[in-house]
């Protein structure tokens, strides 16, 4: 019984509307979204909801999502809650710990002024999140960015001292067995706006053929696509088991003290030669680096991290090394939307000489099918004769 709307008491004896669904819960929201369903009850617990965990709750339409956490802090203007609200899908803030205890596919109901109610009893209390409620939240972050700003910079200067070496001179990157001097390279993480960047660009795919890099979730993406991706990089927590035994070549992407999680699992499908590359940065920015390093003359991301709200949503962790890993590739590196906009396909000969067979047959076609197109064929057949005939004359 999924979306059904109840009759709850309130305290006051009032009747509150109550939306009903079966719970789907995980602390991990990226994890919940591969399994929760049109007219489940999302429960997570996610501080700070980003644009893109809020984009793949929303499609995947449950009847109501509830944050263990708090969906804004107010430590920057995250797009997440915003995003859930304008979808009309109710949003219940700041549940409590309580929620995450709630049982698998149990029946959950979520009352209009903030109630999550198991067999008709409220076991949590959140804030319903509304259009102003979020509006409010934005601008009291807006006003922290500063603080923001200067923990950036004091995180960007500590990844540079860990990984200046790799940064600057390319130490500790693993040899690999995809070749990518001289080639292009397109890098796609299933991020912003990921399925429109690889609609628009599928003309500079197949006339460009580029070396086709997954970052984790994102190998998945061009398979969805009609794609085979060549290399899969990340640490093999959201990218599926047929992906990853699709013939791509490997990439673990380890802690920096070499513990690796995702190998376990690779060699399990039974991946043959996977490649362990232990780095302190984000999956996305050890794919630019290999890709660079390895000779490509040209790197189109797709789906990866472009404004500053974007780095922020990363986290502190993830936002220096994404900022440092940009500046090191430099002019290589292309957002898809420049692509898309700058390149224009070329036509094959092949094509061509296609497109005028197609265009006589037509005119042929036409001709037959009407009568003064048939005096004309039967003219031209005749001095076809004529010609022939003069022509068997003069060997004659």
């Amino acid at each position: 019984m999924a979306g059904v709307r109840l009759p709850v008491r309130r305290d006051s004896g009032t009747d509150a509307v109550a939306v009903l669904g079966p719970a789907r819960v995980d602390a991990r929201t990226k994890t919940l979204t591969k399994r929760l369903k049109p007219g489940d009850v999302a429960i997570i617990d996610h501080e700070d909801l980003d644009r893109v965990s809020a984009e793949a709750l929303v499609t995947c339409r449950p009847v109501a999502i509830i944050n263990a956490a708090r969906s804004s802090t107010g430590r920057y203007p995250n797009l997440g809650p915003g995003i859930v609200v304008d979808s009309g899908i109710p949003l219940i803030d700041a549940a409590g710990a309580e929620v995450m205890k709630i049982p698998e596919g149990h029946q959950v109901g979520v009352s209009a002024d903030g109630g999550v109610l198991v067999d008709g009893a409220v076991v949590a209390t959140g804030t319903t999140m509304t259009p102003e409620a979020v509006e409010h939240a934005m601008d009291e972050a807006r006003a922290g960015l500063a603080v923001q700003i200067e923990a950036f910079a004091g995180n960007t200067m500590s990844y540079l001292r860990e990984e200046r070496d790799l940064l600057l001179n390319g130490v500790g990157l693993p040899e690999l067995r995809t070749s990518m001097d001289g080639l292009p390279v397109l890098i796609v993480v299933r991020g912003y706006h990921y399925r429109e960047d690889l609609q628009t660009l599928r003309s500079f795919i197949r006339d460009q053929r580029p070396i086709l890099i997954g970052v984790d979730g994102g190998a998945d993406a061009l398979r969805e696509a009609g794609y085979k991706p060549d290399l899969i990089v990340g640490d093999m927590d959201s990218v599926s088991d047929e992906t990853l035994r699709c013939g791509a070549e490997i990439v673990v992407h380890a802690y920096r003290d070499g513990r690796a999680p995702g190998l376990a699992r690779v060699k399990e499908l039974g991946v043959e030669d996977p490649v362990v590359f232990p780095a302190t940065g984000t999956s996305e920015d050890i794919a630019m680096l290999l890709a660079d390093e390895s000779g490509a003359n040209l790197i189109v991301a797709v789906g990866t991290h472009v404004t500053l709200i974007e780095f922020l949503d990363k986290g502190r962790a993830g936002m220096a090394s994404t900022f440092l890993t940009r500046l090191r590739v430099g002019s290589k590196l292309v957002d898809a939307k420049g692509v898309s906009q700058l390149y224009r396909s070329t036509i094959s000969a092949r094509a061509l000489v296609l497109l005028v067979l197609a265009g006589l047959i037509a005119l042929v076609v036409a001709m037959i099918a009407t009568p003064g197109g048939s005096a004309a064929l039967q003219l031209l057949g005749a001095r076809w004769d004529d010609l022939w005939a003069w022509l068997r004359g003069l060997f004659q």
